[in-house]
């Protein structure tokens, strides 16, 4: 969990940012973690699964 709230409008940028490069938006949001890498492995095996992944990410940590 962010523990300071999240403002709407970096989220959307960071939903943007996940739609053209979605490790760059998983970075943003989690860092290099284990999240980080799974989804360079999403994004290599599959462009769709990446993006999915990634917004994923942005949502849940947005809560």
């Amino acid at each position: 969990m962010v523990p300071y709230p999240v403002e709407p409008m970096a989220n959307l940028l960071r939903i943007l940012l996940a739609i053209l490069l979605p490790p760059v938006g998983v970075f943003f949001t989690v860092g290099l973690g284990g999240q980080f890498w799974l989804n360079i492995l999403l994004t290599i095996l599959g462009y769709i699964p990446g993006i999915v992944h990634a917004v994923w990410i942005i949502a849940r940590q947005a809560r």
